[in-house]
């Protein structure tokens, strides 16, 4: 038997745990709103969404890039996926992604992410009604996905990605990588994930509007008044998130499937907390999906009514050409506290 393959999994779960536990917040201490690029822990499809983001244990779609790139070389076939997201205060957030299965043991993956604030008129004290210029924020994230299978059972996964933050004429970028393991245990559909996202560096913001004209001694006559100046911003951390989940078929038939599933989600910022969620599936054309996000999350400084998400739902309906491909729609709505609701809609094409 070849031991290699299961001390190099073990190896690199104790890896993830490792920086997970190393990025997490000390006992008793608040880490919330202390990373940037916080657009990276808004949740990727309709789907997962709906299932209240309880998808570390899934390989049912190319959205697993996001959630667990390690299951992508479990998936069934090929897909793209285009999600949008009427995100918070007028905010757009959408999301694509293409997943090629290159052979029964390999995959690769492709996705962008991206939340559009929109643009607004630049105001000054001189000018309070606005100067004619716009300014406008934007954040991206690119990834690059690799997935294969170690056996029938097991496979793994990383993503290297491109994450970059732009307001007005500043910017700030980086390269960060996740890591995914899936195990499909044969017992019932049960299924044991497992992921690492966005462990990198730090994010710095620069450009123009940070340079300008000092005068180092103004109490010297004579000196240089226009000496150039940068002002140096702060570094932030990115998100990281570790989740572990798992997803069980409890109900299979002919014409039903009930799947149950749920995560644990630790990140660097904020508090443990579980996810879960359920999908009945009709004949594999029709879904309801239901779930609740974010369930034990509680800051020590607010009140458990202070929390934001929880309760969402969502159906999905697919139209199957036999040998060809198959189109997917589907649909979440999903709570979001003082914010109100939220609704994703997303269209799935497998080949």
């Amino acid at each position: 038997m070849n031991v290699m393959k299961p001390l190099a999994t073990c190896s690199l779960a104790a890896l993830m745990m490792t920086a997970a536990l190393a990025g997490s917040p000390a006992f008793g201490q608040s880490k919330v709103g202390t990373t940037a690029a916080q657009f990276l822990g808004i949740s990727v499809g309709p789907r997962a969404i709906a299932m209240g983001s309880a998808y570390a244990a899934s390989n049912e779609d190319v959205t697993s890039l996001y959630w667990n790139p390690g299951a992508i070389a479990q998936a069934s076939k090929s897909q793209f996926v285009f999600a949008n997201t009427e995100w918070l205060v007028g905010t757009k957030f959408r999301w694509f992604g293409l997943m090629l299965s290159l052979d029964d043991e390999n995959a690769v993956g492709l996705s962008v992410t991206q939340l559009d604030y929109g643009e607004d008129e630049v105001t000054t004290v001189a000018n309070p009604d606005g100067t004619g210029q716009y300014w406008s924020a934007k954040d991206l994230a690119v990834a690059v996905s690799y997935s294969r299978r170690l056996t029938d059972r097991f496979s793994i996964g990383g993503s290297a990605k491109y994450v970059n933050q732009t307001i007005y004429h500043e910017t700030a970028s980086n390269v960060t990588f996740d890591v995914g393991l899936l195990y499909a245990t044969g017992f019932s559909g049960l299924r044991i994930g497992m992921s690492l996202s966005n462990f990198g560096g730090d994010l710095t913001l620069s450009g123009q509007d940070l340079i300008n004209k000092v005068n180092i001694d103004p109490a010297v006559t004579g000196g240089n008044k226009n000496l150039v100046g940068y002002l140096k911003t702060d570094p932030w951390p990115m998100p990281l998130f570790f989740r572990v989940g798992v997803s069980l078929e409890a109900v299979k038939s002919e014409q039903f499937v009930l799947t149950l599933a749920g995560d644990a989600l630790r990140p660097n910022d904020n508090d443990m907390s579980g996810n879960f969620g359920a999908e009945l599936g009709f004949e594999d054309t029709f879904f309801l999906r239901g779930g609740y996000k974010s369930l034990f999350a509680h800051e020590p400084a607010l009140d458990k009514t202070d929390q934001q998400e929880g309760l969402a739902l969502g159906a999905g309906l697919r139209y199957n050409v036999e040998g060809v491909a198959s189109v997917e729609v589907n649909y979440a709505w999903s709570k979001f506290g003082v914010f109100g609701n939220l609704n994703t809609i997303g269209v799935a094409i497998g080949f």
